[in-house]
């Protein structure tokens, strides 16, 4: 397998189709080799677009899914980022590469130190990962200017929206299977905050994530 090759056609066949243009964020996902984060037996799999699974029910996000994510966000060099899932560190890295400083929370233990190594592998430093349900919102070390809903959610606890910054963006995908709309949120002002819906999509759920009301008739 020609590496480059299929690399720079995942870039052109599935990236730029989603509307990534962005050059910044093209220009990351030509240097940062997304291979040396898959687990090994699916390694083959690193530039196909489906999501892969990263074990303990988990998986990494589809490479568009990952590209878009960041080109929404439009992080800046100072910003404060926090990641709910850090799953295998990718987009972790992507993240810090472009960022500040990120702070990733992660449920399950094992993927966390699998984060951990793929972060120290390629030298990414200004990350700290924790272990931790951030379900429902992480404020400690808030306020952030950037923060990143790995995994879907029926409804966005509050707590995410009241720990941006004036000026800060929140990605999230909203809604249960099989209707899901990724969502930008960015804080106006104090407590009020603009919406803007992006497009649909189904990824699996956060763990422990707020389930909306079941009416029973």
């Amino acid at each position: 397998m020609n590496l480059e090759q299929t690399r720079f056609n995942m870039v052109e066949q599935q990236i730029r189709p989603w509307d990534v243009l962005d050059p910044e964020v093209l220009k990351l996902l030509f240097e940062l080799r997304r291979e040396e984060f898959v687990p090994t037996a699916y390694r083959s799999l690193a530039f196909v677009d489906m999501e892969i699974p990263l074990g303990h029910g988990e998986v990494m996000l589809a490479p568009k899914m990952e590209a878009r994510i960041l080109q929404e966000l439009q992080v800046g060099k100072t910003d404060r980022v926090l990641e709910i899932g850090s799953g295998s560190g990718y987009l972790t890295s992507l993240l810090a590469k472009k960022g500040g400083h990120v702070y990733s929370i992660e449920i399950v233990p094992e993927l966390k130190m699998m984060a951990e190594k793929n972060l120290q592998a390629h030298g990414v430093a200004n990350v700290t990962l924790e272990v931790g349900d951030a379900s429902h919102g992480w404020s400690e070390y808030g306020p952030y200017d950037v923060i990143v809903l790995t995994g879907s959610t029926p409804i966005l606890p509050e707590e995410f929206q009241n720990s941006l910054i004036a000026g800060g963006r929140l990605f999230v995908v909203e809604g249960d299977e099989p209707v899901m709309r990724a969502v930008l949120i960015t804080c106006v002002k104090e407590g009020t905050y603009r919406r803007v819906g992006l497009f649909e999509t189904c990824i699996p759920p956060l763990r422990n994530v707020q389930q909306t009301e079941q009416f029973v008739f």
